[in-house]
């Protein structure tokens, strides 16, 4: 029976594809046209969706979920980059609990895979569109108008995913996704420290710097700069700087375990198993996850529960809807995915605390070990791949089964306790109301990691051309 990677073949040729550079591109080329894709992405942000009135652009409770999925409400970046994770998520789910038949091993599956990931996120974009029309994200706009937004939505969502292809194919640096979520975290973190806007609410700017200058300048409570919910605050701030310094010294952890060279006379290196073995993939997943969650509860709920009189509907969602924004109520599940936001809101209500942190945590640690399993980091692949690279363990024979068996006592573990950290570390900074949020501040550290390393990369095989080999360059 042919496999379903199999029967989307015939639909690949008519997905847009960036080709491949058929020549190496130099380390300028790769920050022009990452920087031409950045500076595209920005400018999207900034042109509003036609069709939508302004006043739907307030204020939601998706606010905390745009940040991490690079998105602006009411401009042509509405989606973000969500339908590529969300189509991620569920292409990783079915490829880990092998519902999807795929060896990745093979160029031909692997291409097959991200063919079918591709045209999987234009129909969530879709999707996701159709979601946020139905549950009222735009007003009620006529069919026309609605039929224009979906068009736009579209568009873009394929621009984006174009942009991203371009740039991990190698025509850039890093990928676009993680480009632009680092870019929509920075924008937060600038704004909401430094922006002079206002008199807001309290009577000052919303950036929490400038508030906390002003109220010093104002004679006042300097306390009142350390608690504005729901504006940014120092606590906010103070809170961002240290979960920043933590995850950087968490990505220098490592575990190193010996191997030898059996091709050079057995020379030895250290192959590193970094503390936080799967990085920030399960605290996006998680979150993708819970941002799609909302959409349906949002769909639900506007639809057929609006005066929150469904017992059966009220366990999922419930909202209290003003004009200018809607917030979920206790009691529904969707509540107890949100974070608190606010030390705060910790202290009113300790149980949503404790049970958001612990759903967010459980889930971070499924998709950690589904995630392992998926991307060839398991114990098992590892294995594989040492051999393959002619490598062994030293005092061991160069057997998969052998390296298996020790890689076996530290990956299992690094995986489930990195999977917690990332999640508690997440956690905690939003229910203290960390600026960019938790998520944005653990993804943030690791992407400019990751780009420390690819232009340190870049920029050695461009001084040493002979170890472009070496390093996996073409």
């Amino acid at each position: 029976m042919a496999r379903f990677l199999d029967l989307m073949e015939p639909i690949m040729k008519y997905i847009p594809e960036v080709p491949k550079p058929q020549r190496k591109v130099s380390l300028k080329e790769k920050v022009f046209w990452t920087g031409l894709a950045l500076g595209i992405y920005l400018v999207m942000c900034e042109i509003p969706l036609f069709g939508v009135p302004i006043y739907q652009t307030g204020y939601e409770q998706l606010f905390f979920y745009r940040i991490i999925f690079a998105s602006k409400k009411g401009s042509l970046m509405d989606l973000g980059i969500g339908p590529i994770v969300t189509a991620g998520l569920i292409m990783q789910i079915l490829a880990g609990s092998k519902i999807l038949n795929v060896d990745m091993t093979k160029p031909r599956d692997r291409g097959l895979f991200t063919g079918t990931q591709k045209f999987l996120a234009i129909l969530m974009t879709a999707f996701e569109g159709t979601a946020f029309l139905i549950g009222g994200n735009y007003g009620n706009p006529d069919t026309l108008i609605s039929v224009f937004i979906m068009l736009q939505l579209i568009c873009v969502g394929i621009l984006v995913l174009l942009l991203d292809e371009m740039i991990q194919k190698g025509w850039g640096l890093g990928s676009g996704v993680s480009l632009f979520i680092l870019a929509g975290v920075s924008q937060q973190v600038i704004w909401l420290s430094f922006s002079p806007f206002g008199p807001i609410a309290d009577g000052k700017s919303l950036g929490a710097i400038v508030a906390f200058f002003q109220t010093i300048f104002n004679g006042e409570n300097i306390l009142s700069a350390f608690s504005r919910y729901p504006y940014p605050d120092m606590t906010g701030f103070i809170t961002m700087i240290l979960v920043f310094l933590l995850v950087v010294y968490l990505e220098g952890m490592k575990i190193e375990i010996p191997v030898a060279y059996a091709k050079y006379g057995g020379m030895r290196a250290k192959i590193p198993l970094k503390f936080m073995y799967v990085s920030n993939i399960p605290i996006i997943l998680a979150s993708a996850l819970f941002a799609n969650f909302y959409l349906f509860g949002q769909i639900l709920w506007q639809n057929l529960n609006m005066a929150n009189n469904n017992p059966w509907l009220n366990w999922f969602v419930m909202f209290n809807s003003t004009s200018t924004s809607r917030e979920l109520l206790p009691g529904c599940f969707l509540y107890y995915i949100s974070s608190p936001r606010s030390l705060t809101n910790v202290i009113q209500d300790p149980i949503h605390a404790i049970l958001y942190t612990l759903i967010l945590v459980t889930f971070s640690v499924i998709f950690a070990k589904v995630w392992v399993e998926v991307s060839g980091m398991s114990a098992k692949a590892q294995a594989e791949q040492l051999v393959k690279a002619g490598l062994q363990i030293p005092g061991f024979r160069r057997s998969p089964g052998i390296i298996e068996q020790i890689l076996q006592r530290y990956i299992p573990s690094l995986t489930i306790i990195s999977g917690i950290s990332v999640g508690l570390l997440a956690g905690i900074a939003d229910m203290l109301g960390a600026i960019g949020s938790g998520i944005g501040i653990l993804l943030s550290v690791g992407i400019i990691y990751q780009y420390y390393q690819i232009l340190a990369k870049e920029q050695l095989s461009e001084t040493y051309p002979g170890l472009g080999r070496f390093l996996g360059q073409e």
